[in-house]
């Protein structure tokens, strides 16, 4: 009968294998992340517009509040594609946001049962909604996504207006202010800004 080779390995053996593997994994994690760091330092500078860089970053908020993926967060994705939005800048709003959703799950979860279950005028509309075609595929009747969906709406321009903000004073006021401290000459030296410069030409 066939056997498996791990099945004969020494606890060493296993061990190294584990260790290695960690490594190894640890080096790819840690690259993916200079990666995503390089790109959006890279968009913060140059490229994209303010505005692009504001409406992919608030796009990809409405993916990260979202619980599951549903016809409301496949219309988003869509739109990310359709529109001239810049897709990093959605990437980087999906991750931070996906982060934030984890806490806010509960306080999704309250303003979707008030709105759903404590909100009876609201039962007629409800109703009507579910009997319209592929509505229901939003999952909007879940108390979690409804309020994920109520949220996001409610930081929509905020967060589109912050995120503006922010891209156009990092543009005008902050980098040209990094590059001129001492800390950041220090750090183009480091071997940290070396491996950052290397990924960063992968792209090109």
């Amino acid at each position: 009968m066939f056997q498996h080779p791990d099945v004969n390995w020494s606890l060493t053996e296993r061990l190294l294998f584990i260790t290695f593997s960690s490594k190894r994994t640890n080096e790819v994690n840690k690259l993916i992340i200079l990666k995503i760091i390089s790109r959006l330092i890279s968009i913060l500078k140059e490229g994209p517009t303010p505005n692009q860089i504001a409406a992919g970053f608030t796009l990809g908020m409405f993916l990260g509040m979202s619980p599951s993926f549903n016809l409301y967060t496949g219309i988003v994705l869509l739109l990310i594609f359709l529109l001239d939005v810049n897709i990093s800048a959605s990437i980087l709003g999906w991750i931070v946001f996906k982060l934030f959703s984890y806490a806010m799950d509960p306080v999704f979860h309250d303003a979707g049962f008030i709105l759903l279950s404590e909100s009876e005028w609201l039962n007629g509309f409800w109703t009507a909604l579910y009997n319209l075609p592929l509505i229901p595929l939003s999952k909007y009747n879940n108390t979690v996504v409804l309020g994920s969906i109520v949220f996001s709406l409610l930081l929509f321009l905020p967060i589109f207006y912050a995120s503006k903000f922010g891209t156009v004073q990092y543009r005008e006021k902050l980098n040209p202010k990094m590059r001129k401290h001492k800390i950041f000459r220090v750090l183009k030296t480091s071997k940290f800004y070396t491996v950052y410069e290397k990924i960063t030409k992968l792209k090109e």
